[in-house]
């Protein structure tokens, strides 16, 4: 299952900005996986902090064959913190996954209404639990809720992806908004292409940051 967007996003974002769109011409339709499993997708989040995509990986298999399904339940009452740190994991994540799965479970923490809630609120209620920042929880807005106008100022490929398209030596507050205000309705799009950008797909293209001073 991959984020949906199609000409319509594509239309929109190419009348707004030139350069983007010949960026768009040039990588072509790309396909980024979703996790459609709105608990799974925060405990993958929280895995993945700070360690390898692979690294991730390696824990996250771990995980599925410990659990077999990785749902509040099977986390409450299936693994201690201390066997979840066992897979892989520093104890303070296995922590932050057994407290999440502990408040669903107890009622303290309501998952499914997120889905129903703006961006903003949905952020502000992720960003509530242990273990999730703001950057967090943009993401699984993203890759799991499949929320149409997503740009995180700070995801540093994004910047990134700024600054190459753009010929910027900096992204301040204040530029990311403009360009924010000027892809919205449809930043996560945006987002996308900027990250390809960011990771090399258009040969040729260099980051304008200023050389760091050793």
């Amino acid at each position: 299952m991959y984020f949906q967007y199609g000409d319509t996003e594509i239309n929109y974002l190419k009348c707004k900005d030139k350069k983007l769109a010949w960026a768009i011409e040039q990588i072509g339709h790309i396909e980024r996986k979703l996790d459609a499993n709105l608990f799974a997708a925060v405990v993958r989040h929280i895995v993945g902090q700070q360690i390898s995509s692979k690294a991730q990986a390696t824990v996250w298999a771990r995980l599925e064959a410990r659990l077999k399904d990785v749902t509040p339940l099977a986390v409450h009452h299936a693994a201690s913190a201390q066997e979840l740190q066992g897979l892989g994991m520093s104890l303070r994540k296995a922590e932050y996954i057994k407290d999440f799965a502990d408040k669903i479970v107890s009622g303290d923490f309501d998952l499914q209404a997120v889905e129903q809630m703006s961006d903003a609120e949905a952020i502000t209620a992720l960003s509530s639990l242990k273990g999730i920042g703001k950057w967090t929880a943009e993401m699984i807005l993203l890759f799991c809720l499949q929320r149409p106008d997503i740009l995180s100022y700070d995801d540093l490929a994004i910047q990134r992806g700024l600054r190459m398209l753009y010929h910027h030596r900096k992204i301040t507050r204040e530029l990311f908004n403009k360009y924010q205000k000027r892809y919205s309705p449809y930043g996560s799009t945006a987002a996308i292409y900027l990250w390809a950008i960011a990771g090399g797909a258009i040969e040729g293209m260099k980051d304008y940051a200023p050389a760091k001073k050793r």
